[in-house]
């Protein structure tokens, strides 16, 4: 499965995040959010990683190494502008600190209240989480690389999580560039909203395509190294501009970016 890195926003990213709690049941509402729903992705391990013959690997995939993971909570769909906006528009309460960070209510380019939000950097949509967690008493923050691989492949060890290859009619992406042998289609050239297309195996949609997903991790050029329990790839000593993880291709994307 592939990888991209940068510092900044551009029209393609945007994130869902992840929730640490005791499981209480396969899902629920955050009752702070509209139409936000989390659900269970049950404790396990898997191989993390492309295996060398896979078509479209970089060596930023490899080695592949297991990861033994905890359970967790993340998010159904990809946030929403409607999601963002009610968050982003949040006033300190008495006796509330500031926000640390301003956020634009409407940073999209493609607009629509259940489209994703796109056109936010790490910085903001770590800040999403802060004040979510701050408001909820729950902690929300982005999920780690293996733990957002981990739920996407949701037993799965094919490039995308419905099979060896990838369609148009499963996923949002550049439709026109053939995966190996696979077949062409449309390129719809903007996102679509949230829960367009079929989900995961564990309920999670848009996990391929329609818009990159930040992670809480630092990049790295391959795997050597890595957390093997599903925490964030951090280091100590990294600029607070350093660049951090995407996943999952977008709308404008080739299908191999989209593994």
């Amino acid at each position: 499965m592939s990888a991209a890195s940068t510092r900044q926003a551009d029209g393609t990213s945007t994130f869902r995040f992840l929730l640490t709690h005791r499981r209480r049941a396969q899902g629920f509402r955050e009752p702070l959010v509209p139409e936000l729903t989390m659900l269970w992705i049950p404790p396990g391990r898997f191989w993390m990683g492309s295996p060398a013959t896979e078509l479209g690997r970089s060596e930023a995939e490899g080695p592949q190494h297991l990861v033994q993971l905890q359970g967790f909570f993340l998010g159904r769909t990809p946030i929403t502008q409607a999601q963002w906006r009610t968050v982003a528009e949040w006033k300190p309460l008495a006796g509330e600190a500031r926000w640390q960070r301003k956020l634009d209510p409407r940073p999209s380019t493609f607009t629509g209240d259940q489209r994703p939000v796109e056109n936010v950097s790490w910085r903001d949509a770590d800040e999403f989480c802060r004040r979510l967690s701050h408001r909820s008493g729950r902690h929300y923050t982005l999920p780690s690389e293996a733990q957002w691989e981990y739920a996407c492949r949701a037993g799965t060890t094919t490039p995308f999580h419905f099979g060896a290859t990838i369609i148009p009619d499963l996923a949002n992406y550049d439709g026109r560039t053939a995966y190996g042998d696979g077949p062409t289609g449309q390129y719809r050239q903007q996102t679509t909203e949230v829960a367009s297309f079929p989900a995961n195996a564990r309920g999670l949609h848009d996990m391929h395509g329609n818009v990159w997903e930040w992670c809480a991790d630092h990049w790295h050029n391959s795997y050597e190294g890595a957390p093997t329990d599903g925490s964030p790839w951090l280091d100590e000593n990294a600029r607070e501009d350093e660049w951090r993880l995407l996943r999952g291709g977008s709308w404008i994307d080739d299908p191999h970016f989209c593994r």
